[in-house]
């Protein structure tokens, strides 16, 4: 089904010219629950992933052996969404409460080792044709598909995530891997996605206020402060707010700017060759939240927020987002990523 993005409140061109220059797209990929195939972006569905090509791993040494089955994660997430869908919703009954427990009990994996092969699980894959905003990928690949290691326990920290991406071109995977490989227990329910179609739709977006002209970004603050002195406010009775209702939707996306709410923002340089990166994409755990309601969709509006707002079952930090970089210069140089 399309998903239509509102209007925004206002023009805020016609209140700041000079965001005209720095006016985007992004490339809002409104995932949902489906039953998407090989042939189709997707999050959490199968990739186009050759059958004599190995499966990627996490290299890392650390512990994988004690965690939740995928498969009690995603029982776990039927059994809630079935009691949501119950009018009036009244919680889980006493059967219901008992089994969630069990399904949220870790396990053990006989004679596991730190060392062993950890099958990384397939978050999200993208065909150029869908997602227009997505930068190019090295050597006229069309195929962008993203991995990521169900643990947190990887360096610099010891507690960080691991992404793995891989660029290809779609018409030369002749023979699909039928049955990946895949983790037997996870460190983390949020790193297993429910498979979910796409409904792309391209709409404006304008950088986080931090990185626009001092000057500007001055005015913008002074324009936000006005507004909530005078009690103005939009649709969904908050006061306006260029970050949260007029420059950078909220979601998941590809292209576009990343937001730094969380942290400001950093250089987001090349490791290899110092180019400054492209924003590839933006995991997040909600499609919206209380400071976002003005971007919900059309078609969304209404429909409560869990499950609605939360399809994919992905959970970034602390229910934030992650941005991923690319290098410009050479797609093919190793990505980067910040948490927000």
């Amino acid at each position: 089904m399309q998903r239509t993005t509102p209007p925004r409140p206002l023009d805020i061109e016609s209140l700041f010219p000079e965001l005209a220059a720095h006016r985007g797209t992004t490339t809002r990929l409104h995932p949902r629950p489906g039953r998407p195939d090989v042939s189709r972006s997707s999050v959490g569905g199968p990739m186009l992933w050759p059958a004599d090509e190995p499966w990627p791993v996490c290299p890392e040494v650390h512990g994988r052996g004690r965690g939740r089955r995928p498969e009690d994660v995603r029982r776990e997430r039927d059994v809630l969404t079935a009691a949501y869908a119950r009018k009036p919703y009244s919680g889980l009954t006493e059967a219901e409460k008992r089994l969630v427990e069990e399904l949220r009990r870790d396990h053990v994996v006989p004679g596991a080792s730190e060392n062993d092969p950890l099958p990384l699980i397939g978050l999200a894959q993208l065909y150029a044709r869908d997602a227009p905003d997505l930068p190019p990928g090295p050597d006229g690949t069309d195929l962008l598909q993203v991995f990521w290691c169900p643990f947190d326990a990887h360096r610099p920290t010891g507690y960080s995530m691991l992404l793995h991406l891989r660029w290809r071109r779609a018409a030369e995977v002749v023979d699909v891997l039928a049955s990946p490989p895949r983790p037997r227990v996870v460190g983390y329910e949020g790193y297993v996605p429910e498979p979910c179609e796409l409904h792309p739709e391209r709409v404006v977006t304008y950088p986080f206020a931090g990185l626009l002209p001092e000057e500007l970004c001055a005015r913008i603050d002074a324009w936000e402060e006005a507004q909530e002195e005078a009690g103005e406010r939009e649709d969904e009775g908050h006061p306006m707010n260029y970050q949260y209702d007029l420059s950078i939707p909220p979601g998941w996306r590809a292209g576009g700017h990343a937001s730094w709410h969380l942290t400001d923002p950093y250089p987001m340089d090349c490791a290899t060759c110092a180019t400054p990166m492209h924003l590839l994409l933006t995991v997040d755990t909600s499609e919206w939240d209380g400071g976002s309601g003005s971007w919900i969709p059309v078609e969304d509006r209404g429909l409560r927020h869990n499950p609605a707002a939360v399809p994919t079952g992905v959970v970034v930090g602390n229910h934030g987002e992650l941005n991923v970089f690319g290098c410009p210069a050479d797609p093919g140089h190793p990505p980067r990523w910040s948490v927000q």
